[in-house]
């Protein structure tokens, strides 16, 4: 499936449905989330293939250290085994990975690994793949506000850019796309600063059937959309 015109630069995913996948066919919930795995190489494939710059994926959030430990521990081991394994391609593809999220949660191998797959990949120049780790939107903002006071910036001074700059997501453009899958229609604590203007696509797919195409059926809605930022778009023929 070809896709022409207006892609949007950035894209962010909410990765949703593993575990009612294998738990609608019977399997371990392991199970989806290995396909899961499978399906997010897929994507990022396909949206460096169409030309997007950013793809902010949401991987493993603050509330998922909730789940029960054993599933943690396989998630952070599939983590461990996708950055090991897919390291090589994305230097290939001059990827360049970064990660947001209090990611010092995480076990102390798995932030070796992140921090030499990021120092392997930091000159890199094609798409900027963000993957959000033990992240949520309202921790990621109560920690930029905890680096504001401890920069000595006083609150009448406090700008919007301020805290954009004190973001995990400094220097990187607010979402024009945010996509959704598993029929859940909200975004879960994900980049919630950020997607003030983002344009959301909600689907009723499971993200282990998340396709390809499925992909480009969702560029093609963000293509029909028309973004107005507040403001209103005025014909010509009523000038």
């Amino acid at each position: 499936m070809l896709l022409h015109g207006r892609i949007p630069k950035h894209v962010g995913i909410i990765m949703d449905g593993n575990g009612r996948w294998a738990e609608q066919r019977g399997l371990p919930r392991i199970e989806g989330h290995r396909r899961g795995v499978e399906r997010t190489k897929e994507v990022i494939e396909i949206a460096e293939e169409i030309g997007i710059k950013i793809l902010t994926l949401y991987a493993f959030s603050i509330e998922n250290w909730q789940r029960p430990s054993t599933e943690v521990a396989t998630l952070m081991r599939l983590l461990e085994s996708y950055l090991k394994r897919e390291l090589d391609l994305l230097i290939s593809k001059g990827i360049v990975f970064k990660t947001i999220g209090d990611t010092k949660r995480l076990p102390g191998h798995i932030q070796k690994i992140i921090e030499h797959a990021e120092q392997q990949t930091a000159s890199n120049k094609g798409m900027i793949l963000v993957t959000a780790l033990s992240y949520s939107g309202r921790d990621e903002i109560v920690r930029a506000v905890k680096k504001i006071f401890s920069d000595g910036i006083k609150p009448e001074n406090l700008t919007e850019e301020i805290l954009n700059s004190h973001l995990d997501t400094a220097g990187l453009s607010a979402p024009d796309f945010i996509i959704r899958t598993s029929g859940e229609m909200r975004l879960s604590n994900f980049l919630i600063w950020q997607a003030a203007y983002s344009e959301l696509y909600f689907t009723d797919t499971l993200w282990p059937d998340f396709t390809k195409d499925e992909f480009l059926i969702a560029m093609q809605d963000y293509q029909r959309r028309e973004r107005r930022f507040g403001s209103i778009i005025v014909r010509a023929d009523a000038l």
